[in-house]
């Protein structure tokens, strides 16, 4: 039931592109803007779901500690700040390599970021199973999304456009490893809440970018649908999910990201879809089925997740 909330998640996720071309068809508005409103349209939301399961969960909700105690008050920061810094690394990312090769970047190595962290600091063990899914995975988004005539890149912006969509990969993993540390200690919705809450308070000073009123309201239902489902619903989904599933396979599920994206893109827009591209997403499934069974393996054999 994890996995499968995670790659709901994830689907909700992939629907944001979509949105940002209909946003696009309708107002200019700064990325980074759109960043900080998605944020700030999910709080209420986040906070009206905090305020009933403390309301309505009784002393379980209470002895997962609602209110964050002194020594979880950083890594909710840390989580904030990684949130908003993955807005800020993708969006600053796209205009130097594009948006395909932002998004290979970004996506494709933040489940061995993620893999790689778990290991390091939640005593995840790397297993044969899950090394062959992230293969899969990995190989897969990469023949789906990689599209060669969106992939021409600009001499020497090429490689600072990278490296801020790997500084993207590295903030989505450090937000990933963080709230499945936290998720043992909080409940999950309250680690949404308040780690969102920092991350709109952070990205408060792009409101420099507010465009003319006019434009912003023609903008609105997208940045509301953006803000109610792909985020807060979204990552609402994750935090319940996360809490049963190893970060190691939900980094890998959430690679169901771009394949939704890319079936929005064909039967929204009439994308064409090559066969190395399908290709890409029998592989990606194949790499999400094969986590999970590597995930049912060790909690069927609990020594294998010890160090």
């Amino acid at each position: 039931m994890g996995l499968i909330l995670i790659c709901l998640a994830a689907m909700l996720w992939g629907t944001t592109g979509t949105v940002s071309v209909l946003i696009a068809q309708q107002a200019t508005v700064s990325p980074l803007l759109i960043g900080y409103w998605r944020l700030v349209f999910a709080l209420p939301i986040f906070w009206l779901w905090y305020g009933y399961n403390k309301r309505h969960n009784g002393p379980g909700f209470v002895h997962k500690r609602p209110w964050p105690s002194n020594a979880q008050r950083l890594p909710l920061i840390a989580m904030g700040l990684c949130m908003a810094g993955y807005q800020v690394f993708y969006f600053a990312a796209v205009p130097y390599v594009g948006v395909a090769m932002t998004a290979m970047v970004a996506i494709c190595s933040s489940p061995l970021i993620i893999a790689l962290l778990a290991v390091a600091f939640l005593g995840e063990t790397l297993t044969r199973r899950l090394r062959i899914a992230l293969v899969l995975g990995i190989t897969g988004t990469i023949l789906l999304i990689a599209q060669p005539d969106a992939l021409a890149v600009n001499g020497g912006r090429f490689l600072l456009g990278v490296v801020l969509a790997l500084g993207a990969a590295f903030s989505y993993g450090g937000y990933a490893i963080l709230a499945k540390a936290m998720v043992g200690q909080m409940d999950g919705i309250a680690i949404a809440t308040y780690s969102f809450t920092v991350a709109a308070l952070a990205l408060t000073p792009t409101l420099v970018l507010q465009p003319s009123l006019d434009v912003w309201f023609r903008a609105l239902p997208f940045l509301l649908y953006l803000g109610l489902i792909t985020s807060s619903l979204g990552y609402g989904l994750y935090m319940l999910g996360i809490r049963h599933t190893a970060a190691t396979t939900a980094g890998i599920a959430v690679l169901i990201e771009p394949l939704t994206a890319t079936l929005l893109g064909l039967f929204a827009f009439k994308e064409p879809m090559g066969w190395s591209s399908l290709f890409g997403a029998l592989l990606l499934l194949l790499g999400i089925l094969y986590a999970q069974t590597a995930s049912a393996q060790t909690a069927n054999q609990p020594h294998l997740s010890k160090k």
